[in-house]
């Protein structure tokens, strides 16, 4: 078969930052707690929940967001923990019938086990069917030299995220706080504000560090919901044994470019 290229196999290269920057949208609203505040003011608190989001070094973000400005192929949910090195291990879901696939990197090295329905998504005609007989059950395998992988494992660098949300910072108006309440056992402050059209709530830690819980985004366009939970613990750090791998490297073929002179990838 035609060698793919990797910009028409693998989408807008926008869409695998999507989640990642919808994510860092909502964590650069304010945040108001009772977290031991004794005599600090409510912008002191503000300060002190971003500082804990920008000082962290780790932490595992589970977004969730639908409506009609999610296009079709980009993510909808995803469920990563991810550093400041560069490090993530966790799944990806798509827009409508775009499949789903897990992700794993560790430095530059990067796997990916997307199923049939990511394949067939992102390979035209019987190309997708036959790049899943080729994996199987295992992982596609290479580093960041890929343009693909280099492309979907950009939704791992916190960096960027903790950089939008320090330029982002001081977004929302109007905040309301409200009564104490829980989120997945933790008691948290509910916080409302309005932020670009939208409403917003954010559910800050009520006691102890101010750790910014969960986040939600309402309103025209697309909904999106945010957890934020292991600040500080360590990216798990398996990952698949050559067995479990497949080189990205047999995806690729006629030179590594296309007609178009972009890298392809071909079955």
């Amino acid at each position: 078969m035609r060698a793919i290229s990797a910009r028409h196999a693998w989408g807008r290269k926008h869409a695998w930052g999507s989640a990642a920057c919808t994510a860092a949208a909502l964590l650069a609203a304010p945040a108001v707690a009772f977290a031991d505040t004794g005599d600090l003011s409510a912008r002191e608190i503000t300060d002190k929940a971003q500082q804990e989001l920008l000082d962290a070094k780790s932490v595992r973000l589970d977004l969730e967001q639908k409506g009609k400005d999610v296009a079709k192929g980009d993510p909808v949910a995803m469920n990563l923990a991810l550093d400041q090195d560069g490090n993530c291990a966790g799944t990806l879901r798509m827009a409508e019938g775009g499949g789903s696939l897990k992700l794993i990197k560790q430095g530059e090295k990067v796997w990916m086990k997307p199923d049939l329905a990511f394949w067939k998504a992102q390979l035209p005609g019987g190309q997708g069917e036959a790049a899943a007989d080729i994996i199987g059950d295992r992982y596609l395998y290479g580093t960041t030299d890929d343009p693909m992988l280099r492309s979907i494992a950009e939704t791992c660098d916190l960096n960027t995220i903790q950089k939008q949300v320090k330029g982002e910072s001081g977004g929302a108006t109007d905040l309301k706080k409200g009564k104490p309440t829980k989120v997945d056992g933790t008691r948290v402050i509910p916080v409302t504000g309005r932020d670009d059209g939208k409403k917003t709530t954010l559910y800050v830690a009520a006691k102890g560090t101010p750790y910014l819980v969960e986040a939600t985004s309402v309103g025209a366009g697309t909904n999106s919901t945010l957890k934020l939970s292991d600040y500080d613990k360590p990216v798990p750090s398996k990952t698949p044994s050559k067995e479990d791998s497949v080189d990205v490297s047999q995806l690729q073929g006629g030179g590594g470019q296309d007609e178009g002179g972009q890298d392809g990838y071909r079955v």
